[in-house]
């Protein structure tokens, strides 16, 4: 934790970043299982890693897993589970993904077009709610700032979840993007990148050391 504020980097592919990542005071270390991510990797990438990265809590990201693939992360050790879905997705559905993992495990990142509200359900089902930058074509990993606004008002609203605020975040916004949403809980990814899914440990050094300011 950095000045009170819980810090995810999330799209590691290897294990020298997963290490740069810890030493640079990440609280959580996330690993994207998306075929279509350029940052995803496979659970066999990822059970060849496992012995050997730092003693940080692991988050697996997803998109809209089968209970079977969930079941399959779940027992590869993983603290945590982010899911990415369509607000479309029924609720039947989120309350399983809630059921085998536990609430207090979960992390729902709904896609949520910019007039809507992220739904009761979900609030229900999952203690972590991350609100990320929507976009049409996919979940995430866009580089786009979303609503800080919106964020801060989800947040004031519903101070019974933790609200992760992640989407586009970098060394030169992270300053402006803490005063506008009031978060304590940020996701970093493509900011810190030299490329997909390879974190550039300058600019990573340089996000902590602007977060740092920001809270001092």
């Amino acid at each position: 934790m950095i000045d009170g504020v819980r810090l995810k980097v999330c799209g590691l592919t290897s294990l020298v970043d997963a290490e740069f990542a810890d030493g640079c005071g990440a609280d959580y270390l996330g690993f994207i299982f998306h075929p279509e991510s350029p940052r995803g990797i496979s659970l066999t990438q990822y059970r060849a890693m496992a012995p050997r990265l730092p003693a940080r809590r692991k988050v697996a990201v997803s998109v809209e897993p089968t209970l079977e693939v969930l079941a399959a992360m779940r027992e590869a050790g993983f603290d945590y589970f982010q899911i990415h879905f369509r607000v479309e997705t029924p609720a039947a559905l989120i309350q399983a993904w809630s059921k085998l993992v536990g609430r207090n495990q979960l992390w729902l990142a709904p896609k949520l077009p910019p007039a809507l509200e992220v739904p009761s359900e979900v609030l229900a089902a999952a203690k972590f709610v991350m609100l990320d930058t929507f976009h049409a074509a996919g979940f995430g990993g866009s580089g786009q700032t979303g609503d800080w606004g919106k964020f801060a008002r989800q947040q004031a609203a519903h101070p019974e979840n933790f609200w992760i605020l992640a989407g586009g975040l970098n060394p030169e916004n992270i300053g402006e993007a803490l005063r506008q949403s009031g978060t304590r809980f940020i996701d970093v990814n493509s900011g810190v990148e030299s490329a997909p899914g390879v974190k550039d440990q300058e600019k990573l050094k340089r996000f902590v050391v602007a977060l740092h300011r920001a809270l001092t």
